[in-house]
């Protein structure tokens, strides 16, 4: 392993910009590690030095911030640093306000500055930012002042690249748009440091597709450098690509290195070694595996360098517009088509919007992310995805700050594990995104109604809950997870459309739009993934969990605001004269439903299930009644223990059948392939949390009562302890209180009786 020591940090002050952290340490070391396929890329391991403290009023709250910061990283160190360090923080330790963590951010910590620019300053670094538009815990960019050279930062914008093999749609509109202003909002962070970042369009020979490699070739013999650092991609094609720009620009003498940092953990590291194939999709199986074969410690997120050397001479690049990322469309009439107005008030694109949006959330979703996370009328989940796929947001900042916070929840830490899974489930099956996995799904029944799927698209299915969905991501280009599980249960189990369908359209539609997790996510709705979701989503019922009360359908379909709660879900059960009130017109104002006998279609999905299962017996478990998969050679090397050389062999001989995660109801549905939904003891609809109002009344009233039986209580024990006082002394007891208890006007329970001599206390 090879390494080298960063420069040298300074303990410059600089203005506090959000997000900033204390960091103590003594040192950095960028230790090289050997990857799969003869890439190289690069591991960031923290080396914590002890740093004296004084005694000063100034330098209180940075002490206080430093054992913090060292108890919190002693225990991701212990626990392996795997996908999640799923260990729990010193349990005794109180939940920190959010005004000490912002205490704690304002701490001078050792900031990475780079060298000033001199006459005899040698070659410049080329950092080659892809989806890493950050400062913080960046560390190519931290690598390249390592060099103590120039740095140039630069963009390379190839859109052939970008989409890779297949129907992938890697890049859809709304990616691009998020694209353009990110970059904005990141160049104009590098020009705050003294640079700024060159745009580029891949460059191609006449016919040719315009090459990142070739653009890398001309910049390199333009600036004379002889460095190029890059943070990591994952998806194989672009993984593929910077395999062949790494081993042509080193034939050429140019060291190029790639970063690990867009996930956890490296995708191509994970392995099922002492774990098994069993349960293999799964977020616990996949986790299973990195505890067991735990890679290089995480660290500890870095800081943003206070200044970046500049060359003496900048390559000449293009503007951000020529890259057409954020182009609308245009009417006959010459008039733009401005669709993403919403998407522009809904969202702050800058890094400084990440960590302001991750401060929002541990200051008050966190605690209500556990049981409420599918509520879609609060704000109750992160909106972080969007700033985690485009890299304004590191991983490993996002966990550490959540640990720092003493916000633990397990199951929004495991989020960040099903993110790492997805990639890891891509690079095993590159054809993720377009073929199913499991075999017999492939032949299902699908549906050819293109006017059910433009209803879905634009929201007028005429299921509200399914429509201010769908209008929420068009107009924002977001949705949360539950409503996109709802969503694409309507589309598969109810309108028998494919799974590939809502994949192109996300990839279209949302910021946050990730080929690896979308694929993943839609394989496994669509019944052909590795997991199998044991659950399906009713249009209607599914409301009682997210949206008891309306709000969510109020705000996305305004037409139905005037319904009642009870029936704003399904407007179709509204009597004519509650219709007229609301101005509720069906195929006029609201659209009537494109499907109406929800059951059947049901029982019909699941019939067409058991019916490709029985087609496709060889695909099914005969003992277990699982689904087999047949497994990729890389899977198969490493369960017959054989090395990367005797691969071949694998993908030579026969094919190798995994049985996998198989929905219980498709196991008892094929014994019986003609029963209806109904009858299925394993029936996957959710009914949805029916009693949510009544619970949430009687949680409150529940405070509400104890809050009074406390103050009955201590009333009691002051006239208890004056009694017993007065005995004692011998004093004469005080007159009973003329007035009798009384109730509070609204309360109807024991608990809200107040004493008659509080009142009489009180005038």
């Amino acid at each position: 392993m090879k390494e080298q020591q960063l420069s040298t940090p300074s303990h410059e002050s600089r203005p506090q910009q959000p997000g900033d952290r204390l960091n103590q340490r003594s040192s950095l070391q960028l230790i090289s590690v050997s990857q799969p396929q003869g890439s190289s890329h690069t591991q960031v391991v923290d080396v914590v030095g002890r740093r004296e403290t004084t005694n000063s009023p100034q330098t209180e709250p940075t002490t206080r911030g430093t054992e913090l910061r060292k108890n919190t990283q002693q225990e991701m160190v212990e626990e392996g640093d795997q996908v999640m360090g799923e260990g729990d923080l010193n349990k005794s330790d109180k939940p920190k306000r959010s005004k000490n963590r912002r205490q704690r951010r304002k701490g001078t910590g050792q900031q990475v500055v780079g060298l000033p620019c001199s006459p005899s300053a040698p070659t410049p670094v080329l950092l080659w930012f892809r989806r890493d538009l950050r400062l913080c815990d960046n560390p190519a960019l931290n690598g390249s002042l390592e060099v103590g050279a120039p740095v140039i930062p630069v963009f390379i914008w190839s859109p052939e690249e970008e989409e890779g093999p297949g129907i992938t749609v890697a890049m859809g509109g709304a990616c691009k748009y998020w694209l353009h202003q990110a970059l904005s909002c990141f160049c104009s962070s590098l020009e705050r440091i003294g640079s700024h970042l060159v745009f580029l369009k891949a460059s191609g020979e006449g016919k040719e597709v315009g090459s990142s490699l070739r653009t890398l070739k001309q910049l390199v013999k333009e600036t004379g450098a002889r460095t190029v650092l890059a943070n990591a991609l994952y998806e194989p094609w672009l993984k593929e690509r910077d395999d062949v720009v790494v081993s042509a620009l080193q034939k050429d003498g140019v060291e190029c290195r790639m970063v690990h940092s867009y996930c956890l953990r490296d995708p191509y590291s994970v392995t099922t070694d002492g774990v098994g194939l069993r349960g293999i999709g799964s977020v616990s199986h996949f986790m299973s595996c990195c505890r067991q074969n735990p890679g290089p410690a995480l660290g500890v997120p870095m800081d943003p360098p206070v200044s970046l050397p500049t060359p003496g001479h900048w390559p000449q690049g293009v503007s951000l517009d020529t890259l057409s990322l954020a182009r609308m469309p245009r009417r006959k009439d010459g008039t733009t088509i401005d669709w993403a107005a919403n998407i522009r008030k809904a969202w702050d694109f800058s890094e400084e919007g990440a960590h302001a949006q991750l401060e929002a959330f541990l200051q008050d979703g966190v605690y209500r992310y556990e049981k409420e996370s599918g509520r879609a009328d609060a704000p109750n989940t992160s909106c972080l995805s969007p700033y985690l796929h485009f890299g304004q947001l590191s991983p490993r900042w996002l966990l550490w700050d959540a640990k720092g916070a003493r916000c633990r929840p397990p199951k929004f830490q495991r989020k960040l594990a099903w993110r790492d899974l997805a990639y890891w489930q891509l690079i095993l099956f590159p054809d993720l995104p377009w073929e199913s996995l499991r075999p017999p799904y492939k032949a299902l029944r699908w549906s050819r109604d293109r006017g059910h799927l433009k209803a879905w698209q634009r929201g007028q299915t005429g299921y509200p809950l399914v429509d201010a969905a769908m209008r929420q991501l068009w107009l924002t280009g977001w949705m949360n997870n539950y409503m996109r599980h709802v969503v694409a249960s309507f589309l598969i189990a109810y309108l028998y459309l494919p799974w590939q369908e809502g994949y192109r359209w996300f990839q279209d539609t949302l910021v946050d739009a990730d080929v690896a997790i979308d694929a993943m996510m839609w394989q496994n709705g669509g019944m052909c993934g590795l997991d199998h979701w044991n659950f399906v989503m009713h249009p209607v019922d599914a409301a009682m969990t997210c949206d008891p009360y309306g709000s969510y359908v109020r705000k996305w379909c305004p037409e139905l605001a005037d319904l009642p709660d009870e029936l704003i879900h399904k407007p179709w059960k509204c009597p004519a004269s509650m219709l007229r009130r609301a101005g509720v017109v069906f195929g006029q104002t609201y659209p009537e439903r494109i499907i109406t006998d929800l059951e059947e279609r049901r029982s019909q999905s699941l019939q067409d299930v058991a019916l490709v299962r029985k087609e496709f017996g060889q695909y099914v478990d005969k003992r277990s009644g699982s689904d087999l998969v047949p497994l990729p050679p890389r899977l198969v090397s490493e369960a017959l223990g054989l090395s990367d050389r005797d691969g071949g062999v694998v993908t030579a001989g026969k094919q190798f059948l995994l049985p996998v995660i198989t929905r219980m109801e498709f196991k008892h549905q094929l014994e019986d392939p003609d029963a209806d939904a109904a009858s299925n003891p394993y029936n996957a609809v959710l009914k949805g949390y029916v009693s949510r109002k009544r619970d949430e009344t009687i949680a409150f009233l529940n405070e509400r009562d104890f809050t009074a039986s406390v103050m009955y209580e201590g009333t009691q024990r002051k006239e208890r302890l004056e009694s017993d006082y007065r005995r004692m002394e011998g004093l004469p007891q005080p007159p009973a209180p003329r007035g009798r208890a009384r109730r509070t006007p609204t309360a109807k329970d024991r608990f809200s009786i107040v004493p008659g001599g509080a009142v009489t206390s009180l005038r």
